[in-house]
Formats: structure tokens, sequence, C-alpha cells
């Protein structure tokens, strides 16, 4: 498995896979106007076995004139 020089914590004993779920849901606030919510399960963040799992929850607002 190759790595980039910021990935790990310099303790990368196990590496293993990264897994990563994601979801959103869009709401239209009006024409041209958007809400997103959004959520990542992290399993394993950055190939360590030994860290995770982390949650990421996310807001994103759109407008468009």
């Amino acid at each position: 498995m190759s790595v980039g020089i910021l990935v790990g914590d310099g303790q990368l004993l196990h590496p293993g896979l990264e897994k990563l779920l994601e979801t959103y849901y869009s709401f239209s606030l009006s024409p041209g106007v958007r809400l997103s919510l959004d959520y990542q399960f992290i399993s394993h963040p950055a190939y360590n076995r030994d860290r995770g799992p982390a949650s990421v929850f996310g807001l994103r607002f759109h407008a468009q004139f």
C-alpha cells in the first residue's frame, strides 16, 4: 500500500483500507436557493486501523441569482 506524507500520525503500525459512507439530503428553500445536510462515516481514517471511526457532519448553502 502506498500512502502520502500527510497520511497517518507517525504511528501507522497496522495499515488497512479506509472505508467511507456518505449521505446527504438537499432542501429547496426557494427557486435558486438550496440547503443541504451531509453526513460521512469513516472507518479507519487515514488508512490506520488503530484510529477511528470518525463521523463528519456538514451543512451546505447554495444561492444562485
